[in-house]
């Protein structure tokens, strides 16, 4: 069963079935505030667990909770309100944190998304030289269900490319596939925030480099 319509629900179509409950609904704007957005995500995950006491739970959270800086959002302080309540009447699921998504289509307002209409527009933006970003293709997390998370018990699990690309390193890339050049004021501000990945990730992205996995993304998805 598949909760959810959006980019992550469209992408786990294939992998539809009775046993697995993949929930990928709920509040996916990280801006937002509403705590009425909020109660209605954990109401409908718990009525899912629930209804679904024989299936496995696969939630897709945030790798955000890792951001310091957040740590007082209402987006993030829920995401980790809805891993506690899986935990507690969960008897079988993964919880799944992801980072920056990379997919056809989707909020315009992910980075991805925004660099690349900013880029295509020529419209001016500002440029944090000191932010990282975590990637992941929107393919691989279908992907990752299909050849490890069976081995991936009651878990919570930090799932993106294992690498920290600053924003000159994706807006280059995105310059020489559109041959457009970008047009941006630089500042000194931005941050990352360090994650550790299971061997099962690292294992999975083992045989790309983190250069050839961008030019990947920004041929597949520019």
């Amino acid at each position: 069963m598949i909760i959810g319509s959006g980019l992550i629900a469209k992408s786990l179509q294939h992998l539809d079935t009775e046993n697995t409950v993949y929930f990928a609904s709920g509040v996916s704007n990280s801006l937002e505030t509403r705590n009425s957005e909020f109660e209605r995500e954990l109401s409908l995950l718990r009525t899912a667990i629930q209804n679904n006491k024989g299936s496995r739970l696969v939630y897709f959270s945030t790798l955000s909770v890792h951001d310091q800086s957040k740590q007082n959002s209402p987006y993030v302080l829920h995401k980790l309100q809805a891993e506690d309540l899986i935990k507690n009447i969960s008897e079988n699921y993964l919880i799944l944190r992801i980072g920056n998504i990379v997919g056809a289509g989707g909020n315009p307002n992910t980075l991805f998304n925004f660099l690349k209409n900013r880029i295509s527009d020529k419209t001016p933006f500002t440029l944090h030289k000191k932010a990282r970003r975590i990637l992941v293709d929107i393919d691989d997390i279908s992907r990752f269900f299909e050849s490890e998370y069976k081995h991936l018990n009651n878990r919570t699990v930090n799932f993106s490319y294992p690498y920290y690309y600053s924003m000159n390193e994706i807006i280059k890339a995105m310059e020489e596939q559109l041959d457009t050049a970008a047009i941006y004021q630089e500042n000194e501000e931005g941050d990352f925030y360090p994650v550790e990945f299971d061997d099962s990730v690292t294992q999975y992205y083992s045989e790309v480099n983190a250069a050839d996995y961008l030019k990947l993304l920004i041929k597949k998805y520019l």
